[in-house]
Order: structure tokens, then C-alpha cells, then sequence
């Protein structure tokens, strides 16, 4: 794909250069014309069409016409329509699909209005996944069935007796049952609301100013973002739920009665498009929560990745005598681990979060880990792949640690949900059949190759895929058909080819 130039414009300072006369004249010399009765008119002339020419060329309609992409009937040699792979048609992920009977199949998020992933996004390596292949797949896995169940008995339960960790080996599929849930939970009528990636709550990306009534760090631009994929996600549930009471503002009073999508849209608009964009955010936003933790109607999941984020000793923020601000001293983080420690609740609904272990630098806290019970083997939950086994630094203690007692009460009643370290052949099988067929295997498909990348991850839903079945570019030498272009990529010469 052809990408589009910038049609932004930046001013240039004009320079002024002070030159002799005589190395003025000195410098202008022209050629005179063979014949011709009026030169200098006919050198302005030149000059004339040449600007104008210019400025034909790269004027906006010309530019976007230039690097507009070409139209694929246009393309008419053999190289551009070669090794088109037909539709994968996988069945769409839906509640009815998730059964035993189903598990080790694949299925797709069928695009909808509000998709959580449209809105929400994804974890880097799931996105990642979702441009390769030409349909967002997933695999339902005996896990994605318990999750399932989970849910659907906490639908009419309070979140303080539903908060779940989904822990595992990295790699394991945590990230991606965590979506599945997210699905799931909107197909049943839920509210969602997914973060995908909370360490973007405390690595200092977005302005935080300090608001002395709370006594907090505020981030009215985060909060501001949530606001918005929130509505665009639940909007038609939050526009049947009504505000209880009165919201009390420095300068403004909201009244009573609103809708909860009207609500949310007074923290959206305010200031919109100025330096005070998102200054309502923070306090809708906490509102917004309190209201939907009261209602009856409809059931919350709160899905949170990177969880152990929100446990961090120190955040990247810095107040104003340079000091590391803690997680809970930041509106966002906070009102997140409010909800996860259930000091506040929802009458409906569940808490799930995701750990993860590919940054050594947030890695899993004692005190969460404590509160998960994990032990001190922490090999299945810290150690990489890209370590060789060995493992990385993950912070273990022993009982003479330190601990912070703040956030040992904010992991208090956390309970762990484990994950298989990878996946069963049925499973491991769905995943190939998928890459297969999406034309992801650039070596020849053949049940030893398949066998031999299982083998080497170990079943790790992430290394069979990543370090497998996408390394399969340097697997067996092509065979003759291959070779030929009758079977296999069309493009043989970019493997090893023997003479």
C-alpha cells in the first residue's frame, strides 16, 4: 500500500544574504540567445512557465493523485495475483459457540458497530496477529470455556465476589482469553469496559495535574480517552441508564435524571478542541462508575491487561520535587485498583485482569503475588522464552521483604485463575490449519513440519506461532514442484533453492 504524503506546511525563516555589486554582476551572467529581439523577456518568460509548472506539480490535488494507490484491475502481470489464498469463512465467535463440544476449533470476531477492539485496541503482540492474518481469529481453548461459565454466574453477582487473575507461562494466552471475555460479556449484553494496556496509566505519556480536594494527580486526557471508547462501545445500554442524583461541580451543576450517555458526553465535549479538553473527565468518569456499580439492569466486566502494572512500586510520573509518584496517588490506577480490591464494587458484574511478564522493568509485585498465591516458584509467571529457560529477575522474596501495606490491601481478596502452559494438538492443530490456509506457512504444510514446531515451543500458543510457524521460511529445502511454481509460494527464489 502506497502511503500518502503529508500535506502539512512549515514556515521558513527567509535569510538575507549582503553581496558587493560588482560580485553581483559578477554572478549574473546569462547566456545571450542565438537570435532573439527581446532576451530578458523572453528569460522572464521561462521563469514564468517554470514556477507555474512547479506549482502545478505539487499542488494538493496533484499529490494526492500521485500517491493515491493503484487500482488492483490495473495490475495485470502474473507476480501481482499469484498465491491468493481463498477466504478463511471461520464460523463467528459468539456465546452459543462456546461449548465443549467446540474446543480446539477457530473462529473470528465478526466486525460490529461498537467492536471493543475497534474502540478499546489490543495488546501489541494480539495486533500484531490480527494485520498478518486477513481475519481477527482466535481458537476456543478449554479455558475460553471456563471463563465463559465464570461469567455467566457472576451476571447476577457482586464484582466483590468475582475478581479474577488470569495468570500463566508468558505466551500462554493470557492476553487472548482476556479478549475472548471481552466478546463474550458484550454478545450477553454486558457493559465492557477493556484496558488493553494499563501500563499506559503509569509510564508518564499523558499530562497529570494535581487536584487538591482529592488529593490525587489527575490524567483528564486518559480518563478523557476512556470516556469516549466507553460510549462508543456501550452507548446504547448507557442511554436506557439514568443518573440517581445531582453531580456537583466546581462552576456547574448536573442534574438528576440524565442519562448515563448524556453524562458521559458533558465530560467528553467540555473544552473540546482547547487547552481545557477533558478538565470534566476524571470526575464524569468516577461518577459514571459509582452509577454503574448501583444499577441492576445490566452486569459490568471490568477487563484490565498488564495488571501488575497497576501493583508497580513507583510510577514514571514525577511530582513537583522530582519524586516518583506511587500508582494509587494517580485518578486512573486508583480508581482501577478501587474496583479490584473491592472497596468499590459493582452490584452486577466481575473484575478480570491479565498479567504479563514481557517487560522485566513492570514485573509481578510481592504483594500481588501474595495475594495470588503464586509461591516462590515464579519461573511459570517471569521466566521468557528469549532467556533460554534460564528466567528473568522477577523480584521474589522471602518473608522478611518489605511489603506495602497499601497495596497489600488493594490485592486483598485477588484470586488467580491459572492458564495451561500451552496448547493441546487439537488446539495446537486449529492454529495451523488457520496459518495454513491464510497462506502464513511459507514452507511446505506436511504433518512432520507441524509436529517439529509443537515440539520445539513446547505447545506455547505464542512460540509455536511467532518462533514456528512464522519462522517456517527457513524450514525444508523446496521440492522440483515448488520449485516450478505449480505447488507452494510463488515466489521460490526467496528460499534456499538447490542447483
Amino acid at each position: 500500500m502506497l502511503v500518502r504524503a503529508s500535506t502539512r506546511s512549515y514556515p521558513v525563516r527567509n535569510t538575507a544574504l549582503s553581496l558587493s555589486s560588482l560580485q553581483w554582476q559578477s554572478e549574473r551572467q546569462y547566456a545571450a540567445p542565438p537570435s532573439s529581439s527581446t532576451p530578458a523577456a523572453s528569460n522572464a518568460f521561462k521563469r514564468a512557465n517554470a514556477t507555474s509548472k512547479y506549482k502545478k506539480g505539487f499542488s494538493r490535488k496533484n499529490r494526492v493523485q500521485t500517491f493515491r494507490s493503484m487500482n488492483p484491475a490495473s495490475l495485470s502481470q502474473n507476480v501481482f495475483h499469484a498465491g491468493k489464498t481463498p477466504p478463511l469463512n471461520l464460523p463467528a465467535f459468539t456465546p452459543a459457540r462456546i461449548t465443549e463440544q467446540n474446543v480446539g476449533t477457530a473462529a473470528q470476531y465478526a466486525p460490529i458497530e461498537n467492536d471493543p477492539i475497534k474502540y478499546f485496541g489490543t495488546p501489541k503482540n494480539l495486533l500484531l496477529e490480527h494485520r498478518l492474518l486477513s481475519e481477527r481469529t482466535t481458537i476456543i481453548r478449554d479455558v475460553t470455556v471456563a471463563t465463559a461459565r465464570i461469567l455467566d454466574r457472576a451476571a447476577d453477582k457482586c464484582s466483590e465476589n468475582n475478581r479474577l487473575v488470569l495468570t500463566g507461562r508468558p505466551g500462554c494466552g493470557k492476553s487472548s482469553l482476556l479478549l475472548q471475555g471481552v466478546r463474550y460479556a458484550l454478545a450477553k449484553d454486558w457493559v465492557v469496559v477493556y484496558i488493553p494496556r494499563a501500563k499506559q496509566m503509569i509510564n508518564s505519556t499523558t499530562m497529570y495535574t494535581y487536584d487538591i480536594k482529592t488529593q490525587t494527580y489527575l490524567q483528564p486526557r486518559f480518563a478523557h480517552e476512556t470516556l469516549r471508547r466507553l460510549v462508543a462501545v456501550n452507548g446504547k445500554i448507557l442511554s436506557e441508564l439514568r443518573m440517581s442524583g445531582s453531580l456537583r461541580l466546581e462552576k456547574r451543576e448536573i442534574p438528576s435524571g440524565i442519562t448515563l450517555a448524556e453524562l458521559a458526553d458533558l465530560g467528553i465535549k467540555e473544552g473540546l478542541g482547547t487547552a481545557a479538553q477533558g478538565v470534566l473527565a476524571p470526575a464524569v468518569l468516577d461518577r459514571l462508575f459509582t452509577e454503574l456499580g448501583k444499577q441492576r439492569k445490566y452486569p459490568v466486566l471490568l477487563a484490565i491487561d498488564d495488571f501488575q502494572c497497576l501493583y508497580t512500586a513507583h510510577s514514571a510520573y514525577r511530582d513537583p520535587h522530582f519524586s516518583r509518584i506511587r500508582p494509587y496517588h494517580l485518578s486512573m490506577p486508583r480508581l482501577l485498583l478501587e474496583y479490584a480490591s473491592g472497596k468499590r464494587k459493582f452490584t452486577m458484574g466481575a473484575v478480570l485482569g491479565a498479567v504479563t511478564a514481557v517487560e522485566p522493568e513492570y514485573r509481578i509485585s510481592v504483594e500481588l503475588r501474595d495475594a495470588l498465591k503464586l509461591g516462590p516458584d515464579m519461573w511459570d509467571l517471569c521466566a521468557s522464552s528469549r532467556s533460554n529457560g534460564e528466567g528473568i529477575w522477577s523480584g521474589v522474596g522471602g518473608p522478611l521483604e518489605k511489603r506495602n501495606k497499601i497495596f497489600q490491601e488493594y490485592a486483598n481478596g485477588l484470586k488467580a485463575l491459572s492458564l495451561p502452559r500451552g496448547f493441546t494438538l487439537p488446539e495446537a492443530a486449529a492454529a495451523f490449519e488457520v496459518w495454513m490456509k491464510d497462506g502464513g506457512i511459507f514452507a511446505h504444510a506436511t504433518d512432520e513440519l507441524f509436529l517439529s514446531k509443537y515440539t520445539e515451543s513446547a505447545g506455547n500458543p505464542r512460540d509455536f506461532i511467532w518462533k514456528g510457524l512464522l519462522s517456517s521460511l527457513e524450514g525444508a529445502p523446496p521440492s522440483s514442484a515448488e520449485l516450478n511454481g505449480t505447488v507452494g509460494t510463488p515466489w521460490p527464489q526467496l528460499r534456499e533453492i538447490r542447483v
